[in-house]
């Protein structure tokens, strides 16, 4: 499983530093850094609704506030393989 974090300026503004913070323990507490890759990327274009994040090709918006969340629902509750 691949999941891209914007890291440009306003996903940046937004938290986006703090998401891959919180994705990298979270991926490390659940032992699945064989499983999920990482990657940053500059604007995806969806700007004004949060932080982008992908997963694939899905697109996501997140907040600090939302990660765990999203996290439990988009990463642990699909097959990781």
């Amino acid at each position: 499983m691949v999941i891209t974090i914007c890291i440009g300026s306003s996903c940046h503004l937004k938290g986006s530093r703090e998401i891959v913070n919180t994705l990298k323990q979270l991926i490390t507490s659940h032992k699945l850094e064989n499983k999920v890759e990482l990657n940053g990327s500059f604007c995806m274009g969806q700007c004004v609704k949060g932080v982008c994040v992908k997963i694939n090709e899905k697109l996501f918006s997140l907040s600090p506030d939302t990660t765990v969340h999203f996290f439990e629902k988009e990463v642990l509750g699909r097959h990781t393989e």
